[in-house]
């Protein structure tokens, strides 16, 4: 079970639970990948709300390593989750926000509210 204080979400991939967390060294990693020089740098980059699949799928690989999988960034790319591209924009969203704060971290998994 993810625990929020923790800056840790809960997501559904490929049909099961998985906890993501964005820890130090995923950052840096993240940082490494971007070519971010600090986490400021890092953050403003997502602010921008512009990333690529590739992006998502970097974002989420460090995700699930610093939960504690291991897991590729070619393995990620494979993944499914329910809604598709959708899905994986609300948990890079959910996770991002878990970690860099910007409100309350989002659900990552369930359906936004739809209008009728």
């Amino acid at each position: 079970m993810a625990n929020a204080h923790r800056g840790e979400i809960e997501a559904v991939i490929d049909g099961r639970p998985h906890v993501l967390v964005l820890t130090l060294g995923a950052l840096a990693e993240l940082e490494a990948a971007f070519g971010a020089a600090d986490l400021m740098a890092l953050a403003e980059r997502f602010e921008r709300g512009r990333l690529s699949a590739r992006d998502a799928a970097r974002i989420l690989c460090a995700g699930l390593n610093g939960a504690g999988e291991e897991v590729s960034l070619d393995a990620v790319e494979r993944m499914r989750v329910e809604d598709g591209a959708a899905g994986f924009v609300r948990i890079v969203a959910a996770l991002l926000t878990a970690t860099f704060g910007g409100g309350e971290a989002l659900p990552a998994s369930p359906r936004p509210p739809q209008d009728v």
